[in-house]
C-alpha cells in the first residue's frame, strides 16, 4: 500500500509542477529537481536510491521510443551531419578530455576509469532543452538539432562506458580492442532495430483493434533493447532506430485511429516517465551524499571537481558548436553547386527516352533532384546562424542517461561514490545554471522561431497540392461505388466541397492573422457548428440520465459528437 501511495503522490506532485511551470515559463525539469531536492530532506521522507538497472532497462527504451517516433525522419536526414558530429564526436571528444582532467586530479583512478566517468557526463538530455525552446518559440531545425542528437549521443555514451569499462578491468585488450567493440556495437543495433521496426509495423498494419495495436505499440522498445543487449550491442542505439523507422512508416501503413493512439499514448509515457527522473534526481542527492566516505576525498573537493568537470564540458561544447555551424554553411553552398550541375544535367537529357534502362535512370535523376531541391530551400528558411550556434552550445544539459549510467560503476572502481556524485554535481548545475538561463538567453539573442502567418499559407498550399490529387477520383466514382450504382451528383458535389472547405479554411485563418484576427465566414462557420455540437451534448446527457436509450447507442452517439467537436477545434501550429 505504501508503494501505491507513494506511486500515486509522484503522478500528482508532477502534474502540479508542470502546471506551475507553464504559468512561471519555467521548464519543468528544473522545478522538478528543485522540488525533489528539498522533499528530501524534508522530515519522515525515506531516503531513496533507485536501482540503475530500472533506468536503463525500464525507463530508457520507451522514454527514447517515444521522442524517436517523433522526429521526422526527412528532419533527421537533413541534420544528419550536425547530430553526428554532436552526438558521436563531440561525446568521444568531451569523455577523453574530462577523464583526461579526472585522471590527473585522482591519482588513485586509472585512464580507462576515469574515461569512463566522462562518458557518464558527456551526453547532454535534450528534454529540458527542447521543451524550452518549444515554448519559446525556437526554430525547428534547432529542435530538430536537439532533438536529433538527444538520441544518438545516448548510445554513444552508454557503448564507451562499456568499453572503458572493460578495458579498466582488463577484459578488453586496449584501444582498439575498445573500438572494435564499438563498431559492432553499432552495426548490429542498427541491424535489430531495423529487423523489429519492419516486422512489427508489418504485424500491427494488419491489426485494426486500437486497444490491441497499443499494447503490441508497448514492447516495441523491448524487443529492439533486449536482444541487442544479449547480442552485445547498444540496446539504446537500436530503440533509437525501431522508433524513426515507425514513425516513417506509421504515416503510410497504419491507420488513422492507430497513429492517433499512438500519438496520445506515447505523449503520456514520454510526460511521465521524463518527469519522473529529474524529480528522482532530487530525491536520491540526500541518500548519495550521505553515503560518501569523506576520508577518501571530501564533500566540498567532490563537489568542486563536479563544477571544473561542467565547465570543461561547456567550453568543449561551445568551442565544438562554432566551427560545427560555419563547416555546415560551408557544406550548404557546396551542396547548392551540386545541386546546380545536376540540373544542368537533367536539362541535357531532354525529353523522355525510348530506351526503358536510360528513362528509368532520367527518372531517379528527377526525384534526387527534386529531393536535394527541397533541402536546398530547406536550408535557406532555416539555416544556422551565429544566434542559433549560440543557443546550440549553451543546451548542454545532462540529465537522464548520466544519472543511471553513474550509478551503473562497478563498485570495485576507485572512488566510486565520489565519481556517482561527480555525474549528479554535472547534472544538476547544468540543469540549474544552463537550463535556467536559456530562456533569457533566447530572449536576448532575439531568436525568431515559427511565423505561424507563413506556416498557415504552406499548409493551405498543401491543401490545394493534395486536394487536386484527391478529387480526381470524383472524375470517375463509379470506378468506387461500381458500375451499377446509380450516382447521386448532390453527394459528389457535397464530397467535393468538403474537400475545398480544409484549404479554404486555412487560408480564410493566414488572411485574418494578416488582418489582425478579423473574423471569416469559416471562422463564424465553426463557432456555430462547435455551438450546435454542445447543445447536442447536453441533450445527449439529459437523454443519459433518463435512460431512454441503450449505453452502447449512448456511446456510440458520444464517440461521433467528440469526432466532430475535434475536427471543429482550432489546429494547432506549434511544434
Amino acid at each position: 500500500m505504501g508503494m501505491a501511495v507513494a506511486g500515486v503522490l509522484v503522478v500528482v506532485l508532477m502534474v502540479a509542477v508542470t502546471g506551475v511551470s507553464r504559468r512561471l515559463g519555467v521548464a519543468a525539469p528544473l522545478l522538478l529537481v528543485i522540488v525533489g531536492l528539498a522533499l528530501s530532506y524534508a522530515p519522515g521522507v525515506p531516503a531513496v536510491e533507485v536501482p540503475h538497472e530500472w533506468i536503463l532497462t525500464v525507463v530508457l527504451p520507451p522514454l527514447l521510443y517515444a521522442a524517436a517516433i517523433k522526429v521526422p525522419v526527412i528532419d533527421f536526414r537533413r541534420n544528419l551531419g550536425a547530430i553526428t558530429s554532436l552526438s558521436v564526436v563531440l561525446v568521444l571528444v568531451s569523455a577523453v578530455l574530462t577523464g583526461l582532467v579526472l585522471y590527473a586530479l585522482l591519482p588513485d583512478l586509472n585512464l580507462a576509469a576515469a574515461i569512463a566517468l566522462g562518458a557518464v557526463v558527456s551526453p547532454p538530455d535534450a528534454v529540458a532543452a527542447t521543451s524550452i525552446g518549444k515554448r519559446l518559440g525556437l526554430p525547428p531545425r534547432l529542435v530538430t538539432v536537439l532533438e536529433g542528437e538527444g538520441l544518438v549521443n545516448d548510445a554513444t555514451a552508454l557503448v564507451l562506458l562499456r568499453s572503458s569499462l572493460a578495458v579498466a578491468a582488463g577484459t578488453m585488450s586496449g584501444v582498439w580492442g575498445g573500438v572494435a567493440d564499438f563498431g559492432y556495437a553499432v552495426v548490429v543495433a542498427v541491424a535489430v532495430g531495423l529487423l523489429v521496426g519492419v516486422v512489427t509495423v508489418l504485424v500491427r498494419s494488419k491489426i485494426h483493434d486500437p486497444v490491441l495495436d497499443t499494447a503490441l505499440s508497448f514492447v516495441v522498445p523491448f524487443l529492439a533493447f533486449i536482444p541487442a543487449e544479449e547480442l552485445g550491442a547498444s540496446g539504446v542505439l537500436a530503440v533509437v532506430v525501431a522508433g524513426l523507422y515507425t514513425g516513417h512508416r506509421s504515416a503510410s501503413v497504419l491507420d488513422a485511429p492507430a497513429r492517433i493512439s499512438d500519438d496520445v499514448n506515447w505523449r503520456t509515457v514520454q510526460f511521465l516517465l521524463e518527469n519522473a527522473v529529474f524529480l528522482l534526481m532530487g530525491l536520491e542527492l540526500r541518500h548519495l551524499v550521505e553515503n560518501i566516505d569523506q576520508d577518501l576525498l571530501s564533500i566540498p573537493h567532490t563537489v568542486l571537481i563536479g563544477l571544473l568537470i561542467t565547465a570543461v564540458l561547456i567550453v568543449v561544447r561551445v568551442a565544438w558548436v562554432f566551427p560545427l555551424v560555419l563547416l555546415l554553411r560551408r557544406r550548404a553552398g557546396r551542396a547548392e553547386r551540386r545541386t546546380m550541375r545536376l540540373w544542368l544535367g537533367l536539362d541535357r537529357t531532354g525529353e523522355r527516352s525510348t530506351d526503358p534502362r536510360q528513362e528509368r535512370r532520367r527518372r531517379l535523376r528527377q526525384r534526387v533532384y527534386a529531393q536535394r531541391r527541397a533541402d536546398l530551400e530547406q536550408e535557406r528558411r532555416e539555416g544556422l546562424g551565429w544566434r542559433g550556434a549560440v543557443v546550440l552550445g549553451w543546451s548542454g544539459m545532462r540529465g537522464v542517461v548520466t544519472l543511471a549510467a553513474a550509478q551503473s560503476l562497478p563498485n570495485s572502481v576507485p572512488y566510486r561514490e565520489q565519481l556517482v556524485l561527480i555525474a549528479f554535481t554535472v547534472a544538476v548545475t547544468t540543469l540549474l545554471l544552463q537550463g535556467g538561463t536559456l530562456p533569457a538567453l533566447i530572449r536576448a539573442l532575439g531568436i525568431r522561431g515559427i511565423d505561424t502567418t507563413a506556416d498557415l499559407r504552406e499548409s493551405a498550399a498543401l491543401f490545394d497540392e493534395i486536394a487536386d490529387a484527391g478529387l480526381r477520383v470524383l472524375d470517375a466514382p463509379d470506378a468506387v461505388l461500381g458500375a451499377d450504382a446509380a450516382v447521386d451528383p448532390d453527394v459528389v458535389e457535397r464530397v467535393r466541397q468538403d474537400t475545398f472547405l480544409r484549404s479554404e479554411s486555412t487560408w480564410e485563418r493566414a488572411h485574418a492573422r494578416e488582418a489582425k484576427d478579423a473574423p471569416t465566414p469559416h471562422y463564424q462557420y465553426r463557432q456555430l457548428r462547435l455551438a450546435v455540437v454542445r447543445e447536442e451534448r447536453e441533450a445527449l446527457l439529459t437523454a443519459r440520465r433518463q435512460g431512454k436509450y441503450p449505453s452502447r447507442i449512448l456511446a456510440d452517439a458520444q464517440r461521433v459528437l467528440d469526432v466532430e467537436e475535434a475536427r471543429l477545434r482550432p489546429r494547432s501550429t506549434g511544434h
